[in-house]
């Protein structure tokens, strides 16, 4: 597959997408993200609001895959619920007037589950049955892929090919200790007046636990509803960056740029992708023996 990866943040889809095939562009306007793609990836993405990308600009790529995160938040359980007349829709909509005139011959949206049933949602399935091409809606967590981490996901699905819903995998999620820091940074550990004041309202594991909360951009602003914290014999913490990159399956050389503060890592962790789901994803677009194989 040539990919273009769209709203790429910090590259999920590309690890995600391994020896399935390459990126021919992303596209991104946060710098934070840009900056930490490159890092990582080697290569910068295009820094343009994609709401006035030009089709002859995509066509130019030569991509056959479209692989997306667009903003949740229209569609989370704490969001506004505004769908496709948020203005963060602006850019999607776009997208789908660009899908209309020049589909490619795949591709795949990851979103929360409130996804499903809205406008947006109906948007892109009737554009992909206008078509001619098929759809599978699938959703998935985690916590079925030996991750200690619950966060549900829907992905859709287009191809030119027929395609078949793929059995997820079933394993036991693993300790969270396997995912815990060698050495703790003991500035994450909440300090006595926030720990009175939120500590009924945290959602708290212990290294050998199996599960943690969803962890979303706020995580390091917000207490409550935004993520797990850890209970050790020192105190209650917050997950590191890099033990949150863990838990969803990013690579362990995973970095981020010196200068980026710890409030913007969790925010763009917080709009990451489980990798392991989406290359899970992904293996609906496989060569239909590959993929029963």
């Amino acid at each position: 597959m040539r990919v273009l990866e769209l709203f790429s943040g910090l590259g999920g889809w590309r690890c995600a997408l391994r020896d399935r095939g390459r990126v021919a562009a992303a596209y991104d306007v946060s710098e934070a993200a840009n900056a930490t793609y490159a890092l990582n990836h080697g290569d910068f993405p295009r820094a343009r609001e994609l709401a006035a990308v030009p089709l002859h600009e995509l066509a130019a790529c030569g991509a056959d895959t479209w692989l997306m995160s667009p903003p949740c938040q229209p569609f989370c359980r704490m969001g506004n619920h505004q769908g496709l007349e948020d203005r963060r829709s602006r850019a999607f909509r776009h997208l789908m007037d660009l899908f209309s005139q020049a589909p490619p011959d795949h591709l795949v949206l990851e979103n929360v589950g409130g996804f499903l049933g809205s406008d947006a949602h109906a948007l892109l399935s009737r554009h992909i049955k206008a078509h001619g091409m098929h759809q599978v809606d699938i959703q998935a967590c985690p916590s079925h892929f030996g991750l200690p981490n619950q966060r549900p996901r829907v992905f859709i699905v287009a191809s030119r090919k027929p395609l078949k819903v793929l059995s997820q995998p079933d394993l036991p999620p693993r300790p969270l200790a396997d995912f815990l820091d060698a050495v703790e940074d003991e500035g994450l550990y909440l300090r006595a007046e926030a720990h009175t004041r939120h500590y009924q309202g945290l959602d708290l594991v212990e290294p050998g636990d199996h599960r943690s909360a969803c962890f979303i951009g706020g995580y390091g602003r917000r207490f409550v509803g935004s993520g797990s914290f850890l209970k050790t014999e020192h105190g209650v913490r917050r997950f590191s960056p890099s033990e949150v990159a863990r838990l969803l399956g990013l690579p362990e050389g995973f970095r981020f740029p010196g200068t980026l503060s710890l409030e913007a890592r969790y925010r763009l962790l917080g709009n990451g992708l489980s990798i392991p789901v989406a290359a899970w994803a992904l293996d609906h677009l496989r060569p239909r023996q590959a993929a029963d194989g």
